[in-house]
């Protein structure tokens, strides 16, 4: 059996994300019809993952509404939508929601955030830690400081968990 099989219902990885995607974008579709918003939902599969972005052709900011202060309504629609892609096909999804491409904006800040800070431990040889971040947002920095060869970890509690970057590398065999 291929890799992107699942033994219990035969259907491809490929199949099984867009049936997510489907799924979310049914959801959310009423979601904008009962608020009244326009947009239009794109879908895709990144990084074995759907991805479902809500745009606007009229105005990018008309749905900031569904972002909210520091993408804190964006992250309770996404907990939604998987939790409605779960009640419909009865696994859990791991679903990525964006909005008016915040969450790509944001990735590429993040992106950045963690290319200085890489600079700055290689540099300094010290470790750094960042400020309180999102799960998203701390992924995107994990991935970025693995990828440079050097190690990282969450501290704190929700709300405030942050990203600690450590200048020595990823111990091998581990």
């Amino acid at each position: 059996m291929t890799s992107d099989a699942t033994p219990e219902n035969g259907k491809t990885l490929v199949a099984r994300l867009e049936e997510e995607g489907e799924v979310a974008a049914d959801y959310l579709e009423e979601l904008l019809d009962i608020a009244d918003l326009d947009g239009d939902i794109d879908l895709d599969i990144h990084h074995e993952r759907a991805a479902v972005e809500v745009v606007s052709e009229d105005s990018p900011r008309s749905l900031d509404v569904l972002v909210g202060k520091d993408g804190e309504v964006l992250e309770a629609l996404q907990d939604l939508t998987r939790l409605a892609v779960q009640a419909k096909t009865g696994e859990r999804s791991r679903l990525m929601l964006d909005v008016g491409g915040f969450r790509a904006g944001r990735r590429a800040e993040i992106e950045s955030l963690a290319g200085d800070t890489i600079a700055r431990v290689q540099d300094s040889g010290e470790t750094v830690s960042l400020a309180p971040m999102n799960a998203f947002e701390r992924k995107v920095v994990h991935d970025a400081v693995a990828a440079a060869g050097l190690t990282s970890d969450s501290a704190g509690m929700e709300p405030h968990r942050y990203v600690v970057v450590h200048p020595g590398a990823a111990p091998s065999g581990d």
